[in-house]
């Protein structure tokens, strides 16, 4: 039971975590981040706010209890799967912009390597919601 809670404390901290600086690097990166949204397919009604919702859920994340943290889990992974799918069919284009995942401090195009940690972050969302 301590390795199960363990784990599930880890998990919160590491995917607020990266929720956290994905959304406060998207803030920083000023003009930077809409380009880099547009280029990856972003509708412009999403790019204004997407910061400010990836900050309110690994805040709550972080700082939540019991059912805010389950929601603000299940609210990261069906970004991160939204996210997911939009990687997959850019990447099946043959395309390959720069990635604004993290804003300027993940700025290498692409790659497979993005559904990677996705998946892995999907992953730390289902040990909190579970």
């Amino acid at each position: 039971m301590l390795i199960f809670v363990s784990l599930k404390v880890i998990s919160t901290v590491l995917l607020g975590g990266a929720m956290l600086v994905a959304g406060a690097a998207k803030v920083v990166a000023r003009d930077q981040w809409p380009a880099q949204a547009r280029d990856m397919g972003a509708p412009a009604w999403a790019i204004p706010t997407l910061p400010w919702v990836e900050l309110v859920i690994g805040a709550a994340l972080i700082v939540g209890t019991g059912d805010v943290r389950r929601i603000a889990a299940t609210a990261a992974a069906l970004l991160l799967a939204v996210f997911s799918v939009q990687i997959a069919r850019i990447l099946r284009r043959g395309q390959r912009p720069v990635c604004a995942c993290f804003g300027s401090w993940s700025a290498r195009p692409l790659g497979v390597r993005h559904l990677g940690r996705n998946l892995g972050l999907v992953l730390l969302a289902v040990v909190v919601i579970w």
